[in-house]
């Protein structure tokens, strides 16, 4: 290799070298340039360099191809390297002489080897540090993460811009019912298509991204909020394009606008009071939107030291057994009773509505129902061995219960352990959401009723697709909800009434003992004779009592019916 052409040669490298280590970043033009230079002073017709994400990409084909110098000349590969890095991924590079070329002298190989060596160790840092950028800081989906919602506020509170923004954190509405009603890939579409009408909204002003399921955050310009929750409570999305097909998509969305007086250093308390503020928005009532504010804050503080707590109690026995009394209308005849569950901390009630909600969180509510079921047992084991009247009892247990699969067996040695007749035992579940848990139901159902455990749908005309639930579950027990129950001076064609009648009339067609909640007037009774529904559980007659007083309703049995007939 001759001087001058030596000379050319390093200066190339030395501009090479000095792009590839500007701290400032590198200029993608002058690698290009250097590439061509050096093809062009050693007489190649081709450099090429390939990226993959792992070995079988490559065997694929699936990577990131770029072809900076060609000549388009009939080649053959003159140097070539292949690296596999500690992360998988893979990167080559070759160059490419003119087939009637001879081979080069073993220095200018060298030299060669060395820019594609370098040219290929800045690719392997470059690529690499966009792979830890899409797995940092993307799902697999492609949607921005969790990570790039914290960056994102992180870069503006470093930037002292952050006030003048607010932050929304929305649950996509029904999702699960489109995934079934549309397919998963069509759902998976719908769900793109609202993000990125979303996004668009957004554009320059803030960012959007996706942290988990069918939940998402954001953060923009307060300007553009009402636009962003005009979006949210209902949006026409296109799935079929060729079809025309459409369905709206809304969600429950939680709001918190960064205040004047933000301090910088609780940042990471943004998504604290947007989730609670959503979480209110999806479980709180009919408001889709819902603007945080401190009271939020102090219910989790409530609601983590009630999980905190938790364990502790149940060890302790901190919960007992209240029942509620189920009556025959008819005969005035105690025939069965709710277990309900009582929460005394330091000879102090803990409202059922203060801790129930939390424990329905997790599977914490799991092993409470499993506690009152074991108590329940325990308590009629002993009744029978006392030769005391014993009835039914229900147990409520919580639909957190569809994922375990051998609910039936955990159920089954409770009850067989303390040696309790199943006829003795009814377990109540509540209505489905899914259809996944629908299944799961129909299967655990169809299992107690094999072992001679009776079931109750509970808050029956409360959940999702009622009538498949009682055409397909094999139930004993049909607890007709209050919000069914006539009010007190509804007439017959009242809207109520109506559907009163016709539940009931439609559970004794299919066989099912029938069961009203929540009776507290008279005149509710009344309506319940006239429709053949003759068990009654509710205040008219009696609250849920402790141990004690309910045992002594055992031991008399009868309740005084007798305005019945005046």
């Amino acid at each position: 290799m001759d001087n001058e052409r030596e000379v050319k040669f390093y200066k190339i490298l030395e501009n090479l070298l000095n792009t590839l280590s500007d701290i400032n970043g590198f200029d993608r033009d002058i690698i290009r340039q250097s590439a061509i230079g050096i093809c062009q002073l050693f007489n190649l017709s081709k450099g090429k360099t390939e990226f993959y994400l792992s070995p079988s990409h490559e065997r694929n084909g699936l990577g990131e191809i770029i072809t900076d110098y060609d000549t388009g000349e009939k080649s053959r590969v003159i140097v070539e390297r292949r690296i596999v890095t500690p992360s998988m991924t893979v990167i080559k590079g070759s160059l490419w002489i003119r087939e009637d070329m001879p081979d080069l002298p073993q220095d200018e190989i060298e030299k060669i080897d060395m820019v594609l060596r370098v040219i290929l160790s800045f690719i392997s840092r470059q690529r690499l540090q966009r792979v830890v950028e899409q797995l940092g800081f993307y799902d697999d989906f492609g949607y921005p993460n969790l990570r790039s919602f914290h960056r994102y506020i992180d870069r503006l509170t470093e930037q002292n811009s952050i006030i003048g923004n607010t932050a929304i954190h929305f649950n996509l509405k029904h999702f699960t019912l489109i995934n079934q009603e549309i397919g998963r890939k069509g759902g998976d579409l719908v769900m793109r298509n609202f993000f990125n009408h979303i996004t668009e909204l957004v554009g320059d002003n803030g960012i959007v991204c996706r942290i988990g399921g069918d939940n998402f955050a954001g953060l923009f310009k307060t300007e553009i909020l009402s636009d962003v929750l005009a979006a949210l409570r209902g949006t026409t999305v296109e799935y079929d394009a060729r079809n025309s097909n459409r369905i709206l998509i809304s969600a429950s969305v939680g709001v918190y606008t960064i205040p004047e007086n933000y301090d910088p250093d609780a940042s990471e308390n943004i998504m604290d009071k947007i989730t609670s503020a959503s979480h209110t928005a999806k479980n709180g009532g009919k408001e889709s939107v819902v603007f945080f504010n401190e009271q939020m804050m102090m219910y989790k503080k409530k609601r983590m030291r009630i999980q905190q707590l938790f364990p502790d109690a149940l060890k302790n026995e901190e919960f007992d057994v209240f029942y509620q009394p189920k009556i025959d209308i008819k005969s005035g005849i105690l025939v069965g009773a709710e277990a309900l569950c009582r929460w005394f901390r330091d000879d102090k009630l803990v409202p059922p509505a203060d801790f129930i909600p939390v424990l329905e969180r997790n599977t914490d509510i799991c092993r409470l129902d499993f506690y009152m079921l074991d108590h329940v047992c325990k308590n009629i084991r002993r009744w029978l061995d006392e030769g005391r009247n014993v009835v039914r009892i229900s147990v409520n247990f919580s639909r957190k219960h569809m994922i375990d699969v051998d609910l039936l067996q955990h159920i089954l040695e409770i009850i067989n352990r303390h040696n309790v007749p199943h006829e003795f035992i009814e377990i109540e579940l509540t209505e489905t959401t899914t259809d996944v848990e629908f299944r799961d139901l129909k299967r655990i159902v169809s299992g107690l009723q094999q072992e001679g455990i009776y079931t109750s749908v509970d808050d029956f005309g409360m959940g999702y697709s009622s009538l498949n639930l009682i055409r397909d579950i094999p139930w004993n027990v049909l607890k007709i909800d209050r919000s069914f129950l006539p009010l007190d001076g509804e007439n017959a064609d009242s809207t109520r009434s109506v559907m009163f009648k016709s539940v009931v009339s439609m559970a004794k067609e299919l066989g099912l003992e029938c069961i009203a909640e929540g009776v507290e007037t008279k005149k509710q009774v009344e309506v319940m004779l006239d429709n053949d529904c003759l068990i009654a559980q509710g205040f008219f007659f009696d609250k849920p009592l402790p141990l004690e007083e309910f045992e002594k309703r055992l031991s008399h049995k009868n309740y005084d019916i007798d305005f019945l007939k005046k």
